[in-house]
C-alpha cells in the first residue's frame, strides 16, 4: 500500500455575508501531493492550480500567505478535472497522509459541492502526520507547525513553504523519518468523520495501546444520542468489563462530555465524548476512553463540581 501525502490551498470570501451565503466555505485553488512507497521512497509528484468558480477575489490573508494571484488561477483547470486527475494518479491501493486533519475534510466537501463521487459513505482512515510527529519526537500532545518539524529534524529547506506541492513534499520528508525511526506510531491511525458511520453496524470501535476510540452513527439529537447504551457505556478496553460510573457524564460547554468509571483490576477509566454535527442535521459521538490515575480522577471531580457551582451561580 502506497502513501499519498497531499496538501491543499484554499480561498474564502472576503465579506462576512459572502462567507455565510456560500455553501462552500473554503474553495480549493491548488492541489499538491507526493506518492511514497511502503518504505518511504519517492514515487512521483502531483501539482495543479484550480480555476475558481465560487470566490473570484483572493482573500487578503490567503493571498499574503500563499503568494498566489487570481490572474495565475485563471489559467488553472476546473476543480472536477483536477480531482479526477488526482484520483487516477493516486492509484488503487493507498492511504492518505496530511499535516493536520483539515485537508481531507475540505477535499470531500469540495467533491460533494461539485456532485462528484466521494471516497466513502463513512469515516476515512488516514495518517495525521502532525500528530504522528508529536507522538514520535515530542510529547504526543503538542501540535507544531510543519516548518517547526522540518527544522527539528534537520531537513534541508530548499523549497518555499505555503504552496501545496512544497508543503506536501516537506510533509512527506517528515513522514519518511517517522517510518525510518519510529514506525511503531503508525499504529495510531486517524479517522476523518466528514461522513459519520451510516448505521450501527458501520460504527467504528478501535483499540490502541493506551486508549479506545468509538465513532457512532448519526442520531436525531443529543437526547437520542445519550439514550444509546453504546454511546454512554464505560467499558474497560483491557478486560472488556462494563464498569459502574463514579462520575456520570457531564459537560462544561455542551460540546465535550466527560465521565469517570473504575475497574477493580485496572483502575480509573476516563471517558470523553466530543459531540459532532452530522450531515443529516443531527449529531454523532466521537468517544475516547483511557485508563488514568487517581490524581486525574480527582481533577475531574473538581471540574465537575466547578461546572455545578457555575450553573448555580447563573440560575
Amino acid at each position: 500500500m502506497n502513501y499519498i501525502v497531499f496538501d491543499l490551498e484554499w480561498n474564502q470570501g472576503n465579506s462576512r455575508i459572502e462567507r455565510e451565503v456560500a455553501t462552500l466555505p473554503f474553495e480549493i485553488i491548488e492541489m499538491g501531493a507526493v506518492k511514497l512507497s511502503p518504505s518511504g521512497e519517492d514515487m512521483g509528484e502531483f501539482s495543479q492550480l484550480i480555476r475558481p468558480q465560487v470566490y473570484k477575489e483572493m482573500h487578503r490573508i490567503t493571498g499574503e500567505l500563499i503568494h498566489l494571484r487570481m490572474k495565475e488561477l485563471k489559467n488553472g483547470k476546473a476543480f472536477f478535472q483536477v480531482a479526477e486527475e488526482f484520483l487516477r494518479w493516486c492509484g488503487e491501493d493507498y492511504i492518505f497522509c496530511t499535516w493536520g486533519s483539515a485537508d481531507l475534510t475540505e477535499l470531500q466537501r469540495n467533491l460533494e459541492f461539485y456532485d462528484m463521487h466521494v471516497f466513502a459513505d463513512g469515516p476515512i482512515s488516514f495518517y495525521d502526520v502532525q500528530k504522528l510527529f508529536s507522538l514520535a519526537f515530542e510529547d504526543g500532545k503538542s501540535r507544531k507547525s510543519l516548518e517547526y518539524a522540518v527544522d527539528f529534524l534537520g531537513i534541508e529547506k530548499n523549497r518555499p513553504f505555503h504552496r501545496a506541492l512544497e508543503d506536501a513534499f516537506y510533509t512527506g520528508q517528515v513522514f519518511r523519518r517517522i517510518i525510518e525511526e519510529h514506525a511503531e506510531v503508525l499504529a495510531k491511525i486517524s479517522y476523518d468523520t466528514y461522513h459519520p458511520p451510516i448505521n450501527r453496524k458501520a460504527e467504528i470501535k478501535i483499540q490502541f495501546d493506551t486508549y479506545m476510540k468509538y465513532i457512532s452513527r448519526e442520531f436525531a439529537d443529543k437526547e437520542e444520542m445519550f439514550a444509546d447504551r453504546e454511546v454512554i457505556s464505560s467499558k474497560c478496553y483491557l478486560c472488556h468489563r462494563n464498569l459502574r460510573k463514579k462520575i456520570k457524564w457531564f459537560t462544561p460547554n455542551g460540546k465535550n462530555y466527560y465521565c469517570l468509571a473504575y475497574c477493580h483490576k485496572h483502575g480509573y477509566l476516563k471517558g470523553k465524548i466530543r459531540v459532532r454535527k452530522g450531515p443529516g442535521g443531527g449529531c454523532f459521538a466521537v468517544k475516547t476512553t483511557k485508563l488514568t490515575d487517581e490524581k486525574e480522577a480527582q481533577a475531574l471531580e473538581q471540574r465537575k463540581q466547578h461546572v455545578k457551582d457555575m450553573r448555580k451561580k447563573h440560575q
